[in-house]
């Protein structure tokens, strides 16, 4: 397919100290999975040096959320926050919840257009 860019989207889910990431592509493929410093600095450097476009990052809203949404917006990224209650029904299906799960979630939610 000539001149299709790949689209990718990241999904983050927020503990206290460490946030799981995930990036997946159109196709659902999964990219990359990393753990990172529920910090600002920290997330807007590792998509800074991430060798890979990203299409929108996805955060869930949180406590946390509202700081780190607003550091990676300054950073010029495409950040949208999802309401906790919409996606804790859409993962409801998931027998064993774990943060990389989620962040797994939350980057397919974006994918598919939520």
């Amino acid at each position: 397919m000539r001149g299709t860019a790949i689209e990718r989207y990241e999904g983050t889910d927020i503990s206290l100290e460490e946030s799981s990431v995930c990036i997946v592509d159109t196709t659902g493929t999964i990219v990359q999975e990393v753990k990172i410093a529920s910090e600002p600095e920290a997330l807007v450097r590792y998509f800074a040096e991430l060798q890979l476009s990203v299409s929108r990052i996805g955060l869930e809203a949180g406590p946390l959320s509202h700081w780190l949404h607003a550091g990676l917006v300054a950073a010029g990224r495409d950040v949208v926050l999802l309401e906790t209650r919409h996606v804790k029904a859409a993962l409801s299906a998931m027998t064993v919840k774990t943060d990389r799960k989620d962040a797994r979630g939350i980057a397919h939610l974006l994918r598919m257009g939520w």
